[in-house]
């Protein structure tokens, strides 16, 4: 998280240096990321650099992490629209999420991050919603979810329905940039894939 000193500076200097440094981290991953470049892009010193980022991970994962409570607040007003259909919602929202990864202003970002996955930034990515401050948006999904139509015996198994519809969806994120599919496919993909989810996989005895 950033440091205290970053949330004095005006709006227009925050949104300077995370504008630099989304184009850098657009440019390579992470792990090849400059600190020199995104300080000259920004025009601040090095040492102001470390006033307001520990690191170059502790900025790179502030931007993740805004991102996510953005995707997880639009994930909200979905569900509330379609009257509590997880499926559809999930659906909705990642329609949605083809178009901002492949927005060319966002390409690069999200291209880098998928394709140089590890633990932490998986965690990010999916919003981390167990976490405490997190918890407050996942705990507003659940109880908006209309349970009616859902094969599930408790709260316990829809937590299990969100982390396995996330994690398809995740991974078909992953797919579209490593294998650059073009969204009609990531989209067909991905709905026949919560198809199969959403009707079971197991044949009832008759």
């Amino acid at each position: 998280m950033p440091k205290q000193t970053f949330f004095h500076l005006s709006k227009d200097k925050q949104e300077t240096l995370i504008k630099s440094a989304k184009e850098e981290f657009s440019r390579v991953p992470l792990h090849d990321a400059s600190i020199a470049n995104i300080i000259k892009n920004a025009g601040i010193p090095r040492g102001s650099f470390y006033q307001y980022f520990e690191d170059k991970e502790d900025l790179y994962f502030y931007l993740l992490n805004q991102l996510s409570k953005k995707n997880a607040e639009r994930f909200i007003s979905i569900l509330k629209e379609k009257d509590g259909d997880i499926f559809d919602t999930f659906i909705e929202s990642f329609q949605f999420l083809i178009k901002v990864h492949k927005n060319p202003e966002h390409k690069g970002f999200f291209k880098n991050a998928f394709l140089n996955m590890n633990y932490k930034l998986e965690n990010t990515l999916m919003n981390n919603l167990y976490e405490e401050s997190q918890k407050k948006q996942y705990f507003d999904i659940i109880h908006l979810i209309n349970t009616k139509n859902l094969n599930i015996k408790d709260e316990k198994d829809l937590h299990q329905i969100m982390k396995i519809a996330s994690a398809v969806t995740f991974h078909n994120l992953v797919h579209m940039f490593g294998k650059e599919l073009s969204d009609e496919e990531t989209l067909k993909n991905y709905i026949d894939q919560m198809e199969l989810l959403k009707r079971g996989l197991y044949k009832e005895e008759h």
